[in-house]
């Protein structure tokens, strides 16, 4: 058997086609090239790794820095819309003004600029069979709540609650009618979100099968998972929740927390 490493798969680049300001913070960056054909339809919500080029950074460099390092910028993000037959795809950033990577790049790209692609991973629910489904997520997992919701069976029936930071980050989702979709407002990201943990604990308790989709801050997720988990004791395979990032923490350290809790 041989001894050598595996060479790592080379990343493939996306190229931008549009970008838009849905809402006051959210960002919707158009990205396309003629491997997204490859891909399957239905793959809204799968999560994907965004590598971002410096400010000022041409082309030629950038293709250099991911074909032999070091290592660009790179930011998990979740794949909105897919359109195979045209071989693009929307993700959706938080404007967080140019303080973070990601947010500044999406904020300053324009046509014709790339970025690095990494994935996809897989979908995050891939069946829906639940009496009930609850979904709580803050802004920076919009994207993967809207693309659940979306998916959904038409006579899907429960809860969403979506924390945002002003009341104008409402979206048109194209949810189940049986989903009651409440929009929470929390203005300011450096406070932990607790809306949707206050709201859920205050349910009565859930009948027959539940799915959840939950995601965003991490001391939300921690609270949620007790609750759900524990608490209400909805069985791990039912449901999906999960820490996106940690006030105070970049990506890489959220990430390094997260294996070492894991672990």
């Amino acid at each position: 058997m041989s001894d050598k490493p595996k060479p790592k798969k080379p990343l493939r680049t996306l190229s931008v086609t549009a970008k838009t300001w849905i809402t006051p913070h959210m960002i919707r960056v158009t990205l396309g090239d003629a491997w997204v054909k490859t891909l399957p339809s239905g793959i809204e919500g799968a999560h994907c790794k965004v590598f971002l080029p410096k400010p000022g950074q041409d082309k030629e460099g950038f293709l250099a820095q991911l074909a032999d390092g070091p290592r660009p910028d790179v930011r998990t993000y979740t794949i909105r819309h897919i359109r195979p037959e045209l071989g693009e795809m929307d993700i959706d950033f938080v404007d967080h003004g140019d303080v973070g990577p990601a947010s500044a790049w999406a904020r300053r790209c324009q046509p014709g600029d790339i970025c690095g692609f990494g994935g996809p991973g897989p979908v995050k629910l891939s069946s829906y069979f639940a009496d009930t489904y609850l979904v709580a997520a803050d802004m920076s997992a919009l994207p993967v709540a809207a693309a659940t919701l979306e998916a959904m069976p038409k006579d899907a029936k429960g809860v969403a609650l979506l924390e945002i930071t002003a009341p104008e980050d409402r979206q048109n989702l194209d949810a189940p009618e049986g989903i009651d979709i409440r929009w929470l407002v929390h203005p300011d990201p450096k406070v932990p979100p607790t809306q949707s943990v206050d709201a859920i604990a205050a349910m009565p308790a859930f009948t027959g099968q539940v799915q959840t989709c939950i995601a965003g801050e991490i001391s939300m997720v921690k609270a949620l998972r007790q609750e759900i988990l524990i608490q209400r004791g909805i069985p791990r395979e039912n449901a999906y929740i999960s820490g996106y990032w940690k006030i105070g923490l970049v990506e890489d350290e959220h990430q390094k927390v997260k294996r070492q809790e894991t672990g």
